[in-house]
């Protein structure tokens, strides 16, 4: 955090000028001053100033003090104010307090809300029938409701947002300007009279009207196994009935998504609104919480043995990816349907969610039976973040609705304004400037025109919204990444930041410790500086200074990228380096090992991604998958703790690498006398126990305790659980990402990460 300005004050003077930052736009704050400086008897002013408030307080010194400490204490619960300066004002000619137009013209520190859930006073609206918004789809006040996915421009006030098109009728605007008012400024504010409304097409694509007809007729569309598109705040859901397998079944069958799990939303009901998730799973406190929180993300959570949910949501998995209704409209479907939905993204595959209406219809049309649409414009999508409890903390897989745009400060400061573009896999970009960074929320696979669509609106945006523009881009050194042909094509200048590299900064730069690290980066496959395919790496040194110290023995990939769903080909590739059968091999017609032998289209790797998958095809029989990481996902709910791994040789390379070898793995995982979760152990144990000789190995050259893991094989909660028992318990300090995603999606952030600290070190 920034350091706070001096606070320079003169004993005799009751005027104050008071300036603070943070999250204080979109969370009621300026309301939430004009009351707080009404109860200490204050007069003066308050003023959004595109990104900061600026107030003028007037009054006895004691209650200046007092009103000084409540500004951050009593501070509205979605904001997080700072107080960057207090200063003596000559002004004090003011009859009472007031709050004014905002400027667009301060020095701007801008921070752009997130989009926020339904809070508790308009629930308890919603519900209320002799409430003017009882049973509104698109209730909302100052503490809750879409933010970043209406904002057109800043500063973040009404004509700036898509709600412009819908005039206050005179009751809306009565409560937008009484700064007594909950919804006082509350920019999405509207009723049936003035706002938003629903429609709903049917299978003949006729369409309904009427608010109440249309969530009815969706509801019965539901209720006879009808697969039905639904406008949200950051795009369209599908949703089916959760325990109904063959719902389940034929929306998989229409998406062409035969395996991927499906996230469930959950009716709210109890005290704390997870009555009905309970039933169906297991949850922690730690998990509870993170589900009642306003982002109301997706938490991967336990099956439990009693729920009825249909098996094929989360085939082969003991997890069920589990949320909440945080709209108006999801509390109102889900509470008409009074059982669990599934709610998933309403996309092809791979794409953003999906926002207008006529394209979700068009492109859509054969996957869903029937729609509920509103004419809210979205301006931009906004996925569901997803995230899964890791060594005792959630850590995210996704960033999106309700937790992104996600601000860090850096430990440096960047040398000039920065837009990287991250990878080519669960896509996000990251603007930095000065010693800020802001990550935008998921955007999707970067290898379809629609996702290169949405990431030039969400880079164009994000330097409009914040008020910098880039002079330079970051971007993987992959040159077959969309986003790295992107970037070439700007007239910027462009730097490459090596994969692992980025990855080990952003965990760097996540807990800003100074020092040295050393991280292990395994994944499935990023360029190397080798030009080979990364992905069982160790890194010591610190951000803007790494060199690779440890890896896994290397091998070679028959076809290449094809491996990604194809785990046979790993399997078989460990076994052929080895001169080993595998008599279960997919490859009958022996066309596969031929180009082995002869090293066509068969790039070397070290990733330990592609080991998982290698596993997960002997002791799983998972040849071939539809989604990444699906084998290596099977291979783990397998797991039971019930045997120890074996010693996997290390040895130095002729570079002076130290090297893993998995060979003396395959007789074990591949013997079927064994149980496969006995084999599943055994696998993960061993892995674990090969990434604490590695670092031992390195702590006795190097003298260094501190380790860091990241990259998406670490999203596996046996193995980075087991590695970091193992490492604490031999005297290492133990660090695992908790902002952002260990997975791709952090690599925008780390290649900011790593250009301002090569800066900071040049």
């Amino acid at each position: 955090m920034a350091e706070p300005a001096e606070l320079v004050r003169a004993a005799t003077n009751n005027s104050l000028r008071f300036v603070l930052s943070g999250h204080v736009q979109g969370v009621g704050f300026r309301p939430f001053v004009y009351r707080l400086a009404k109860r200490h008897g204050l007069t003066g002013q308050v003023q959004n100033r595109l990104g900061e408030v600026e107030i003028l307080a007037c009054g006895s010194s004691q209650s200046l003090q007092q009103f000084e400490a409540d500004l951050v204490n009593d501070a509205p619960p979605l904001s997080r104010p700072t107080i960057d300066s207090v200063q003596a004002h000559a002004n004090s000619d003011f009859d009472a307090f007031r709050i004014v137009t905002s400027s667009a013209q301060a020095n701007a520190r801008v921070f752009v809300p997130p989009d926020y859930f339904m809070c508790d006073d308009c629930r308890e609206e919603l519900k209320e029938p002799s409430d003017r918004r009882f049973r509104y789809p698109f209730i909302n006040c100052t503490q809750c409701g879409p933010r970043y996915t209406l904002i057109e421009s800043l500063p973040y006030d009404r004509p700036n947002t898509s709600m412009t098109e819908f005039p206050l009728c005179g009751a809306c605007e009565q409560e937008y300007l009484d700064p007594e008012n909950r919804r006082f400024h509350a920019e999405p504010v509207a009723c049936p009279d003035c706002g938003p409304q629903l429609q709903f097409v049917d299978v003949q694509r006729q369409a309904t009207a009427s608010a109440e007809a249309a969530l009815e007729a969706a509801l019965n569309a539901l209720r006879v196994g009808a697969i039905v598109a639904v406008k949200g705040i950051g795009g369209y859901h599908l949703m089916c009935d959760a325990c109904d397998a063959n719902a389940v079944d034929v929306l998989r069958q229409r998406k062409h998504r035969p395996d991927k799990p499906l996230a469930v939303m959950f009716p709210f009901a109890g005290a704390d609104g997870l009555d009905l998730v309970r039933e169906h799973a297991c949850l922690d406190d730690v998990e509870a919480t993170l589900l009642t929180s306003p982002a109301r993300p997706i938490v991967l959570v336990t099956r439990s043995a009693g729920s009825d949910l249909a098996d094929n949501v989360a085939s082969g998995l003991a997890e069920i990816g589990a949320f909440l209704p945080y709209s108006p409209l999801h509390e109102l479907l889900l509470d008409g349907f009074k059982a669990p939905l599934v709610a998933t993204s309403a996309n092809v595959s791979g794409e953003p969610v999906l926002t207008d209406d006529r394209e979700v219809e068009s492109r859509l049309g054969d996957v869903a039976d029937v729609f509920l649409h509103h004419n809210r414009p979205i301006v931009r999508p906004a996925d569901d973040p997803v995230y899964r409890r890791i060594a005792g903390s959630m850590r995210p897989f996704r960033l999106g609705r309700g937790c992104a745009p996600f601000e860090f400060e850096l430990p440096w400061r960047q040398p000039q304004p920065l837009l990287a573009v991250g990878g080519h896999m669960k896509g996000t970009l990251a603007l930095s400037w000065d010693n800020r960074v802001v990550v935008s929320p998921h955007i999707g696979e970067m290898d379809n025109p629609r996702s290169l669509s949405i990431f030039e609106q969400v880079a164009k945006d994000l330097q409009a919204l914040y008020g910098v523009t880039a002079e330079r881009i970051a971007c993987d050194a992959h040159s077959g990444y969309t986003t790295h042909r992107w970037a070439r094509t700007q007239a910027l200048p462009v730097e490459n930041v090596f994969h692992h590299r980025a990855h080990a900064s952003a965990l760097a730069a996540e807990f800003a410790l100074a020092g040295r690290w050393l991280v292990f980066t395994w994944d499935g496959v990023g360029l190397g500086e080798d030009h080979t395919l990364w992905g069982g790496e160790a890194l010591l040194g610190e951000a803007g200074n790494w060199r690779r110290v440890a890896s896994l023995r290397p091998f070679r990939l028959p076809g290449g990228e094809k491996a990604g769903r194809e785990p046979w080909r790993s399997a078989a590739a460990l076994h052929w380096a080895c001169d080993k059968d595998w008599p279960q091999c997919p490859d009958k017609d022996g066309l596969a090992k031929i180009a082995w032998q002869k090293d066509l289209n068969c790039p070397e790797t070290s990733a330990a991604g592609r080991l998982f998958d290698a596993a997960a095809a002997l002791i799983c029989d998972v040849p071939f998958t539809s989604f990444e990481a699906q084998g290596p996902m099977m291979l783990e709910a397998l797991c039971e703790n019930s045997a120890r791994g074996i010693d996997l040789p290390l040895t130095k390379d002729k570079a002076g690498t130290w090297r893993s070898d998995w060979a003396p793995l395959l007789d074990v995982i591949g013997d079927r006398s064994r149980s496969k979760a006995s084999r599943a152990d055994i696998f993960h144990s061993s892995v674990a126990q090969a990434l604490l000789q590695q670092a031992q190995a390195i702590r006795d050259a190097h003298a260094v305790d501190r380790v860091g893991l990241c990259g998406g094989v670490f999203q596996n909660r046996v193995l980075a659980e087991l590695a970091i028992s193992l490492l604490e318990d031999e005297g290492f300090r133990v660090y695992l990402p908790g902002a952002l995603p260990c997975n791709d999606a952090a690599l925008s952030f780390g290649q900011a990460a790593e250009l301002a600290a090569r800066g900071h070190n040049g």
